[in-house]
C-alpha cells in the first residue's frame, strides 16, 4: 500500500510538541491513526533545537500502528535548514510543510527530504494555488490550516464555519482533482465537544478525509465521524452482494458499478478502523 493509500484512511491525526516527552510516550496507547510530532507552532525559539533532536529519537522508537509526521517550521523560517538537516535520515512516515503558497516554494524544500511532504494551506495565495501544489508529485495531501487562513483573510466564522465554505472546498477540490486525502484544520474549542462533533460532521460532509486535533480528548469523536458508522458498512456489504454488474435497481435507488468501488471503500477503511 503506498503512502497516499494508507493516509486516505487515516481519520485523525494529532498534533504532539517535539519538547513534550510525556505527551509523545501517552500518544503511542492512544487510539489516533496519525501522530504529527511538531517543531513548528507549539515550540518555542529557545527549545528548537532539542526538539528536532527529540523529534527524531522519538520516531526512532518507533509508534506501532500509527503513521508518524513531523511537522517543520515554515518556509519563512530561519529554522528550517536546521530542521532539514536534522530529519535528512528521519524513519518519520512523512513530513508536514506548514505555508505552502507555491509550487515553487516546495522545490525548495522536497528535494532534500527523505519523503513526502503533507502541504499546509495556510492563505490566500496558497488557497489560489492549491490545485498545483496538491498535484506535486512529492506532496501526499493537503492539510487545512484554519486559523491561519481566518487571520489572514480577516474571516470571522460563524457556528457552521460560515465563510470558511470557499477555502475548505477548495482544498477538498483540489486534493481530489489530484487522488490525495486533505485534512480538514483543528477546532481550538477543548471543552465543546458538541460542537467539535458538528465541525467533524461537517468536515467528512464537505470531503475531507480525517482531521486534525490538537487533545487528545478530541480523538474519539473524530474517529467516529469519519469512519463508517454501523449502518453504512451494512449497507456496503449489502450492496456487493447485491451487485450483478451494470445498472440496476437496489432498496429504491439505481446502482451501478461506481456505487460498487465505493461500497468496498466503506469496507476497506472500516477494516482499517477495527484493525482487522
Amino acid at each position: 500500500m503506498t503512502l497516499v493509500e494508507k493516509l486516505k484512511l487515516v481519520r485523525t491525526a494529532l498534533y504532539v510538541p517535539a519538547t513534550n516527552a510525556r505527551a509523545l510516550e501517552k500518544a503511542r496507547g492512544l487510539g489516533v491513526d496519525m501522530l504529527i510530532i511538531d517543531l513548528e507552532d507549539s515550540v518555542p525559539a529557545e527549545s528548537k533545537s532539542d526538539a528536532r533532536a527529540a523529534a527524531v529519537e522519538e520516531v526512532a522508537k518507533g509508534f506501532p500502528g500509527k503513521l508518524v509526521a513531523i511537522r517543520l517550521n515554515g518556509l519563512d523560517s530561519a529554522e528550517l535548514a536546521a530542521d532539514i538537516a536534522a530529519v535528512e535520515r528521519s524513519l518519520a512516515d512523512c513530513f508536514v510543510l506548514p505555508k505552502v503558497e507555491a509550487v515553487a516554494d516546495l522545490d525548495l524544500v522536497v528535494a532534500k527530504l527523505p519523503n513526502p511532504v503533507l502541504a499546509m494551506i495556510e492563505g490566500p495565495a496558497g488557497i489560489y494555488a492549491a490545485r498545483e501544489i496538491a498535484a506535486h508529485s512529492a506532496v501526499a495531501g493537503l492539510i487545512a490550516g484554519v486559523n491561519d487562513i481566518c487571520a489572514d483573510m480577516g474571516i470571522r466564522p460563524g457556528p457552521a464555519r460560515e465563510g470558511l465554505e470557499l477555502a475548505l472546498q477548495s482544498m477538498v477540490l483540489a486534493a481530489a482533482a489530484a487522488g490525495k486525502p486533505a485534512f480538514d484544520g483543528v477546532n481550538n474549542k477543548l471543552d465543546d465537544m458538541s460542537g467539535l462533533e458538528t465541525e467533524c460532521l461537517q468536515g467528512r460532509c464537505y470531503g475531507f478525509t480525517g482531521k486534525t486535533l490538537i487533545h487528545p480528548n478530541q480523538i474519539a469523536i473524530a474517529n467516529a465521524a469519519f469512519g463508517p458508522t454501523a449502518e453504512e458498512i451494512a449497507e456496503a456489504e449489502a450492496l456487493i452482494e447485491a451487485a450483478t454488474g451494470g445498472a440496476q435497481r437496489h432498496r429504491g435507488r439505481m446502482i451501478e458499478s461506481m456505487h460498487v468501488d465505493e461500497a468496498r471503500r466503506t469496507i476497506e477503511r472500516a477494516r482499517h478502523t477495527t484493525g482487522s
